[in-house]
Parts: C-alpha cells; sequence; structure tokens
C-alpha cells in the first residue's frame, strides 16, 4: 500500500502552506494530508488590530495560543495519525519548528511512523532549541536580524506575536533573506501572506529531544536545504551527526536541495520527488 504523508508545518505556519506540494504529491499518485496543529489555520487568532494595524492595540490583544503548549501539539498529532493508519502506512514529514513536535510524537507513539522526514527541521538530540541557538553552527542564521517583526511582549501575551504586515522595507528585506531569498519579491509577498502572527511559547524542553529505544527505531530521512540562512546547513548538519550517534545502527537517510527555508514549500517539485522516492 501506498503511504499518507502526514505533513507538519513550522512556526506561524499553516495547513495552507503544503499546497502547492500536495499538489505535486498527487500529480505522482500520493495522498497527502496537512495537519494545522491547535491554534493555526481557521483556529488561529487574528486580531482586528492585525488587520488595522493599530500596533498598540495588538501588542495586548488576547492570543489563542496564550498556555497552549508542546503537548497540545503532540495530542493533537497522534489522534490524526491513529485515523490515518486505518488506511495504510504513514510517513510523516516535518518542516522547520514542526520538528519538535514530530521528535515528541515519535517519542512516545513510534508505532504510528512508517518513516520520519525532516526537512530543515528541527531535530533535538543533546540540546534544546534555545541552547541550540547559541551554537557556532548557528552562526549562519540570519534570524537575528529580523527581532523587529515582534509585536508584543511575550510574558505578557503567553505566546509569540509577529507582524508580518510590516511596512518596513528594511525588516522586509531581511525577513525575505531569512525565508525565501531564492524566491521572488512577489512570491515572498505571498508567502508572507499565508502566515499567522501568533505562536505558542513552548518549544520544547530537554525531556523533547529524541529518544534512541522509541523515536530511535523509526526509519527516518532528513532533507538538507543548502541556502538556508533560518536553520543553517552546518546547524542541520548537527542534528543529523548527533541523531545517527545516538542511534548508530539506524542513520539519517540524508537529501540534498539547493533551496531556501521557504523554497521547497513555494517551489515544492524537487522536494515532492524526494518524498515520492521514500514511498
Amino acid at each position: 500500500m501506498t503511504p499518507t504523508f502526514v505533513l507538519i508545518h513550522g512556526s506561524n505556519a499553516n495547513s495552507f502552506s503544503w499546497a502547492p506540494l500536495q499538489r505535486e504529491l498527487a500529480l505522482l499518485g500520493h495522498r497527502s494530508l496537512a495537519v494545522d496543529l491547535p491554534g493555526h489555520g481557521f483556529a488561529a487568532g487574528f486580531p482586528s488590530a492585525y488587520q488595522t494595524q493599530d500596533a498598540a492595540e495588538l501588542a495586548v490583544a488576547a492570543s489563542n495560543l496564550d498556555g497552549v503548549g508542546l503537548q497540545a501539539n503532540v495530542d493533537h498529532v497522534i489522534a490524526i495519525l491513529e485515523r490515518a493508519r486505518e488506511h495504510g502506512p504513514v510517513v510523516a514529514v516535518a518542516h522547520s519548528r514542526g520538528g519538535v513536535t514530530l521528535t515528541a510524537v515519535a517519542n512516545r507513539r513510534p508505532e504510528l511512523f512508517d518513516r520520519i522526514v525532516y526537512a530543515s527541521a528541527w531535530c533535538c538530540v543533546e540540546h534544546t532549541p534555545g541552547e541550540y541557538v547559541t551554537r557556532p553552527e548557528n552562526a549562519g542564521s540570519v534570524l537575528d536580524q529580523v527581532f523587529a517583526v515582534a509585536a508584543a511582549n511575550p510574558a505578557r501575551l503567553g505566546a509569540v506575536r509577529m507582524n508580518w504586515r510590516t511596512a518596513d522595507p528594511v525588516l522586509l528585506g531581511a525577513l525575505k533573506e531569512s525565508m525565501l531569498a531564492d524566491g521572488t519579491d512577489d512570491e515572498f509577498r505571498v508567502f508572507l501572506s499565508t502566515l499567522t502572527p501568533d505562536e505558542s511559547l513552548d518549544a520544547g524542553g530537554p525531556d523533547d529531544r529524541a529518544n534512541a529505544a522509541t523515536w530511535g527505531r523509526i526509519p527516518r530521512s532528513y532533507v538538507r536545504l543548502t541556502q538556508d540562512t533560518s536553520i543553517p546547513v552546518e546547524l542541520q548538519d548537527l542534528f543529523i551527526k548527533e541523531a545517527d550517534a545516538l542511534t548508530p545502527d539506524n542513520p539519517f537517510d540524508v537529501h540534498t536541495l539547493e533551496s531556501s527555508h521557504a523554497g521547497i514549500l513555494v517551489h515544492p517539485g524537487r522536494f515532492a520527488a524526494v518524498l515520492a522516492g521514500l514511498a
């Protein structure tokens, strides 16, 4: 039986992000299911102040993700995987921060997967996300140039809030460099419009790192993106190296694409071909 590809989005994203890839997979004869994590997709909060660009109100408007942590993601994805497995094998694919959720689910319910795939995604083995950010392998990240996109105090809001509708040309240039440097300006603006303002504060902790006894027994693949300036390829390679050291008898199956962080979502043809080869 052909597998169902279950697609797990990254930070501030949603199931909409996967539509071009799902089209390509369908044309290659594969079914897929794009997940909306809790507080994302049509469940995302869009304060009226985000629409009107009232900065003062945007900084204090309540968030749908206040108090929603990684465990909510785990419970949500497990419920989806249980249903998907009724129809055959499952290959779960995570992009970016979605890798944190994928690892946490795989730690708890490894029997739900036939393969897990990280596409320039966080795969925490020896450190937490916050610790990896300070590693020398992350020195090539340009995310420190986009802090001005933050629109509220996370401690007050109970969530991370971004103003993707900023009109600051310098900030927009930095955002494009961090997400879609290999795309056109129009493609970047369209992609930016699909993002939602709020994200959970909970990016996982020490207990959410890869567990050799459970996560480590699942066949796994990593898709390296060589032009990624959000998660530099050096950091991606560190994830792979640490994971392979954790379970040397079950190493990553590694694939490499020349793409920016979001390039595989906007122009997914080569990515779809890689996934089809894993089916």
